[in-house]
């Protein structure tokens, strides 16, 4: 019998609930996800919170750039849901024990504070390294992290999939390349796990982009519906 794929929340379960918001990772659980993808930035007092966007604009009543607010100045917002937005930790303390992470890397200088909170939860017991994952469309990111802690799971994101993809991939000694459903074919895929790395699908929200990731035998679907994989 083949290998079922790991069906990963895109923001949380974001077709169901706002991106991004405890809401959305609390359906993701309660849905039977695998595990939860979500997007961090640090903010100007050093935390990293959970936010897709460099501005605070389309998913709060606040303006402004994250970068140059502070936590309490975050936190003094609303959601689209009437939520506050969250911290990596208060996203990590929700899913000890229930999902696995995906965590996005967006932006620079993430690589030292959040490899220092992962370290931290998986001393404190509860978590492990396979729990997590980080992936980043900025690959020195990647590289720093993988350089301060070799052991963490790095996924190279791409929009697109050039030839030397996944030589890059190898060379960064990553765990997966995250691309789109639509730029992927059965001979990447193949080539992929002959090198040894595991593929994740994004963003599979219909029925035929669904079936075509499955039919392709990737490992993970990432999908704002994943109880429909």
């Amino acid at each position: 019998m083949a290998q079922k794929p790991i069906r990963v929340a895109h923001r949380g379960a974001s077709g169901y609930e706002p991106e991004n918001t405890l809401a959305a990772f609390k359906k993701a659980i309660d849905i039977g996800a695998d595990m939860i993808e979500l997007d961090i930035r640090v903010c100007k007092s050093g935390e990293l919170v959970v936010m897709h966007d460099e501005t605070v604009d389309r998913m709060t009543n606040g303006k402004g750039e994250i970068a140059q607010m502070t936590l309490t100045e975050l936190k003094s917002l609303q959601m689209l849901n009437g939520e506050r937005i969250p911290t990596l930790e208060e996203v990590i303390d929700l899913a000890q024990d229930h999902i696995k992470l995906d965590i996005e890397i967006k932006g620079k200088n993430i690589a030292a504070p959040l490899r220092a909170l992962l370290e931290e939860h998986i001393d404190k017991g509860g978590w492990t390294y396979k729990d997590f994952m980080v992936c980043s469309f900025h690959h020195q990111e990647l590289k720093k992290l993988k350089k301060i802690d070799p052991e963490i799971r790095i996924g190279v994101l791409s929009e697109v999939v050039p030839p030397e993809l996944l030589s890059s991939a190898k060379k960064m000694k990553a765990f997966s390349v995250n691309v789109p459903i639509d730029k992927i074919d059965s001979k990447f895929v193949k080539s992929a796990h002959k090198q040894g790395l595991k593929v994740l699908a994004y963003a599979a929200n219909n029925t035929p982009e669904i079936d075509k990731a499955k039919q392709l035998k990737v490992d993970y679907i990432c999908s704002d519906f994943p109880d429909k994989i």
